[in-house]
């Protein structure tokens, strides 16, 4: 990341890791726009999610690609983004980083039994509990990664979006 104030903050972690509540949280009060990455994804990679398969490397490459566009389009149009993205992988996240963007990754990093419990809770999503682990067997710990701030998740919401407002810092302008 550049010197420069992040124009785009990427909440990253596994899934049912609150990703898109603090990313909805951190736009309205950053302010930004809001993407999900969930809507990039092909009508294919949702099926195998939903039937309990996880996506190989290969299938989330073009995935990412298509959000790596969106960002570009989105902040050459002036505008600020937070993205709820899984992020799984180095090479992902690196994808993005070559758009030269100045961007910020937030990691939501908490326990996997809090993880499962709230995915038990949450009802309309693809993603079965079921893919958890392999989540977390893909997961390529960010923490260290210069542009990775970490956040746990063991607070409330809103004290968690408060912590990702503190990692990108509360420029309004």
């Amino acid at each position: 990341m550049s010197g420069d104030a992040p124009r785009v903050a990427v909440v990253m972690g596994v899934s049912g890791s609150g990703k898109t509540t603090v990313a909805q949280g951190l736009a309205a009060s950053w302010p930004a726009s809001f993407l999900d990455a969930d809507d990039f994804h092909s009508a294919r990679a949702r099926a195998r999610m939903a039937g309990g398969q996880p996506l190989t490397d290969a299938m989330r490459r073009p995935w990412v690609l298509r959000l790596r566009a969106e960002l570009e389009r989105r902040v050459g149009a002036g505008e600020r983004v937070c993205l709820a993205f899984s992020g799984l992988r180095r090479q992902h996240r690196d994808l993005l980083r070559a758009t030269g963007l100045p961007l910020r990754f937030i990691f939501l990093r908490g326990g996997q039994a809090l993880i499962a419990a709230r995915m038990r809770a949450r009802s309309g999503h693809y993603m079965p509990v079921s893919l958890l682990q392999s989540q977390f067997d893909t997961l390529e710990d960010p923490a260290g990664e210069a542009d990775v701030s970490v956040v746990e998740i063991d607070a409330s919401p809103d004290s968690v979006v408060a912590r990702a407002l503190a990692a990108i810092g509360t420029h309004t302008a």
